[in-house]
């Protein structure tokens, strides 16, 4: 593997960012993950859109534009010769000094990492998950925003150790006032009576790019989408339930709390969506490899 660090190409062992850079010491500093499907790169300007808005939010100077990064992205599955797999971009503030002061931190470092993830086996896709609720709340708007895509993922960190102690393999944090906010990683839908329900932004949840797609692809069926408040009641109560992210993709949930959501089985509009992503992310997005996609 070869990894892209402030413009330069390094093997995998000799990847290395200094002690003093900020993103380690303080976690100060922004990331996307994004995923290549058959040669091409998915939503790539929408997350480095994104990525430029968390920037901007923590007033963190990228040191090159938005073309520039967008143009290393894809060079960096070049050189990985990657079709199908997983890019970690990542923006620290730099190096600087063992305060907290970020000013004292010159550059920022971008870090661009492609290889394969599988977030979850693949029999979850095909029987769904069994999740639950954690007492960890989500950070609120006025601490460390939920919009900003920070590398401090320390709230969701906490909250996924709460549920791999239970024996599940994704958590449902609600916000300081109980409604559901999203999960540890990823964003949650549910279907009632037809309509797709997710938690609004307001509430702590991630503007995710998939979230998005998916909202798209629901009204494109002519599917009802709204984003009300939702509380544990909704998910329990709910005709179906699933979780949206990059690396997840699509997953259902068939089971909250203990409680069996549906008939216990994936439904048949959460596997719809399931097939509608899958062939866009086949046949679309920014080509890694011009003519021969």
């Amino acid at each position: 593997m070869k990894v892209y660090i402030n413009g330069r190409f390094y093997r995998e062992a000799e990847a290395k960012i200094s002690v003093f850079d900020h993103g380690l010491l303080y976690g100060d500093g922004v990331f996307e993950g994004i995923r290549a499907y058959n040669g091409r790169v998915f939503q790539l300007k929408e997350h480095i859109d994104r990525l430029y808005a968390s920037a901007r939010a923590i007033l963190l100077e990228i040191p090159m534009s938005p073309a520039e990064m967008t143009e290393a992205v894809l060079e960096t599955c070049r050189q990985n010769r990657i079709r199908d797999g997983y890019i970690r971009l990542v923006v620290t503030r730099g190096v600087g000094t063992l305060g907290l002061n970020p000013y004292n931190c010159k550059r920022g470092s971008v870090i661009i990492i492609a290889g394969r993830i599988q977030l979850y086996p693949e029999e979850f896709y095909e029987k769904g998950l069994s999740i639950i609720t954690v007492p960890t709340t989500r950070n609120l708007h006025n601490a460390v925003n939920p919009a900003i895509k920070s590398l401090n993922y320390l709230n969701s960190i906490l909250a996924k150790i709460e549920a791999i102690n239970a024996g599940c393999e994704e958590a449902v944090m609600l916000n300081a006032e109980g409604y559901v906010a999203e999960c540890t990683g990823d964003n949650l839908f549910v279907v009632r009576d037809g309509e797709l329900q997710t938690p609004p932004l307001s509430a702590g949840a991630l503007r995710g790019i998939t979230r998005r797609v998916v909202m798209d692809l629901a009204r494109e069926q002519g599917w009802r989408v709204s984003e009300p408040n939702l509380t544990r009641y909704d998910l329990f109560t709910a005709d179906e339930c699933f979780l949206t992210g990059t690396a997840a993709e699509i997953v259902p949930v068939v089971k909250i709390d203990g409680r069996i959501i549906g008939n216990g089985q994936p439904g048949p509009v959460t596997r719809k969506l399931m097939e509608l992503y899958r062939t866009l992310t086949r046949n679309s997005g920014e080509p890694i490899y011009p003519g021969r996609v």
